[in-house]
Order: C-alpha cells, then sequence, then structure tokens
C-alpha cells in the first residue's frame, strides 16, 4: 500500500521542537514525507509544488490558514493533523465544505495545562505566594500560624469554570486530594458532573463559595468577559482566581482593581494584551503570580503532541476514525 503524501505545515524551527529521531522514523514508516520541507507560506510556487501532492497535512503553530486558494493547489488533500491545539486559525470554512478530515492534538496539549493548575491550585490554597513574599521582605522569622492561620489544601472548596479538555483533567488531578471540587459548564448536567468527580453549580454561585477559581472555558465572543466585575466581587475574601485559558475570559481592568486593594489573589498565566505592558501593576502584585503564557506544552512536553499527531496518521493511514477529530459542531463550543 503506498504511503499518504504529508507535509509538514508550521514554523520552520517547530519541528526541531517536536519531533524527536524516533518520532521522525515512526512518522517515516507511515507516511512518505520530506521533514527538511516545511511549509509556513502556503501561496509560494515551492509550497504550491510540495502542496500539489499531499494528501495529508502535519500542521504545527504558524501554519497559515487551508483557504480555497490553497485548497486549489492541493487536489488530493483529504486531511488536516494538527500537532497543537485549536484548529480555526487554519482550519478554514473551504476545508469544511471540501470534507476534509481534522484532528487536533488538543487532548495531549490539556495534559500540562492541567499539571500547571493542579500545582497552582494547592500552592495557592497553602498561601505560598504571600509566605514567599512576607519572608523575602523581611528578611527574618515570619508567625505562620498567627499571620496564615487558614492557609491549608485540606477540606477547602476548588471551583472549576468549564468542564473542557482541560478542566476535566484538571478535576481528574485533584482527586487524590482532601478538597471539595465544584464545576459550571453550560453543556453539563448533574449526573455527568458526578462521574466527572465534581457537583454542578451555578457560575455566581461557584464564585462565592469557592476557596480557588480556575477557569477553563473556551474563548468564543459569548465568553469575552465571562468574569466582571460584579463576578469578581462574588470571590470572598483571600480566594485566588487561576486564568490559564485566555486572557479575555477576564474583564483585566476590573481584575486589576481587586488586586491592587489586596482582597483576593491571582495566578494569571495569559493576559489581554498578550503580553503586558511594562507599567501593568500585575508585574509587581505581592498577591499575583504572573506567568507568561507557559501553561501549555514547553521543551519536551511538546513531543506529546507531535506523538499525538503521528497516532492519528497512523490512524488514517489503515483507514480508522481519528481519536481525537474535529467536526464543524464543534466549533461552536471550542476555543
Amino acid at each position: 500500500m503506498a504511503r499518504p503524501e504529508t507535509v509538514l505545515a508550521m514554523t520552520p524551527d517547530l519541528p526541531k521542537t517536536l519531533f524527536s529521531p524516533a518520532a521522525l522514523d515512526r512518522l517515516q514508516a507511515i507516511v512518505s514525507i520530506d521533514p527538511g520541507v516545511v511549509l509556513s507560506d502556503l501561496r509560494s510556487a515551492p509550497s504550491r509544488a510540495a502542496l500539489a501532492r499531499a494528501e495529508i497535512i502535519l500542521s504545527g503553530w504558524g501554519c497559515p490558514p487551508v483557504d480555497e486558494a490553497v485548497l486549489q493547489a492541493a487536489p488530493a488533500l483529504r486531511a488536516i493533523v494538527h500537532a497543537g491545539g485549536g484548529v480555526k486559525g487554519h482550519v478554514t470554512p473551504a476545508c469544511w465544505e471540501r470534507g476534509i478530515r481534522v484532528s487536533t492534538a488538543a487532548a495531549a496539549n490539556a495534559v500540562p495545562v492541567a499539571e500547571y493548575t493542579l500545582a497552582m491550585i494547592l500552592l495557592a490554597n497553602k498561601g505560598i505566594r504571600r509566605m514567599a513574599k512576607a519572608y523575602e521582605q523581611r528578611r527574618s522569622g515570619v508567625d505562620l500560624l498567627a499571620e496564615f492561620p487558614d492557609v491549608g489544601n485540606y477540606g477547602k472548596t476548588v471551583g472549576i469554570i468549564g468542564a473542557s479538555r482541560v478542566g476535566s483533567r484538571v478535576v481528574e488531578l485533584l482527586r487524590p486530594f482532601a478538597l471539595d471540587v465544584v464545576v459550571s459548564d453550560p453543556y453539563l448536567d448533574e449526573r455527568a458532573a458526578q462521574r466527572l468527580g465534581a457537583e454542578l453549580r451555578e457560575l455566581d454561585e461557584l464564585l462565592t463559595a469557592s476557596d480557588v477559581v480556575s477557569i477553563h472555558a473556551p474563548a468564543l465572543p459569548s465568553t469575552r468577559h465571562l468574569i466582571d466585575a460584579r463576578r469578581l466581587a462574588l470571590l470572598r475574601d483571600g480566594a485566588t482566581l487561576i486564568n490559564a485559558a485566555r486572557g479575555s475570559l477576564i474583564d483585566q481592568d476590573a481584575l486589576v482593581a481587586e488586586l491592587v486593594s489586596g482582597r483576593i489573589d491571582a495566578v494569571i498565566d495569559v493576559t489581554e494584551p498578550e503580553v503586558l505592558p511594562p507599567d501593568s501593576p500585575l508585574y509587581e502584585l505581592p498577591n499575583v503570580v504572573l506567568t507568561p503564557h507557559v501553561a501549555g506544552a514547553l521543551g519536551v512536553e511538546s513531543r506529546r503532541l507531535c506523538d499525538s499527531a503521528i497516532d492519528e496518521i497512523g490512524r488514517y493511514a489503515i483507514d480508522e476514525p481519528f481519536a481525537h477529530p474535529v467536526t464543524v459542531a464543534d466549533l461552536e463550543r471550542v476555543a
């Protein structure tokens, strides 16, 4: 059986991060591919020549839109397998109209995001950020029992906004701990929440009940500023808000106002804009952990995405359905 012709479409340096030597050997055993050809511009003459034979596009971050003009240059294209999360940036309506099969490694990318979130939840309940700052500033002993009487993870309530791939994985990772987990998701019913291992709550109720709230909803027009000034005010004093999803989900001006007051804490991995201006107070506030969008796959974690994509290409090659397909119907619910 002929191996499907496959091309890489992503930023030029990404394959060095994605592919281990063993993974590249495994891919080349399944498909016909030149790993030295990486398409970052799908309209150039060399790109069009490569696309003319391609049955599969193995895409990654930086893949340009696969629009009607690109599809005209790729008459044999049947599948786009994305070694990353969201596909809306490059899988255009023209792909769905042609019936191109689409797969994503979003489930693989959910793993490091959930691990980051778990670590931050446990550290937040422990009060680590405030304790560390107190120690740093005083450079002397801190009376922990007197100043931090309510820290710890035993019996605390964690609220998960969005039973997405990441949100569901976070709930799973929280099971070994003595925590009460509540979840809010418009697509989840009580029975599904129980199977997940959480109690279903309305969003406002979740916010008032939780010691730590972690956001895992998709960034859609309907979820922009899902957490606004009114909902931020529902958080109990001393609560921690974690956002490793998208910056647009929170009204950032309202969040900054709450954080400057010192009433709540936050762990912020994503902001709007993506890189904050140098004068943003979020860089220096003692009740904020600010990270530069690091929760998703980085370094060797990216190889999990590659392995997932190769697994999908292996299924395609033997005419099996994708394990992680994306359909038009999914687009209303995913970022």
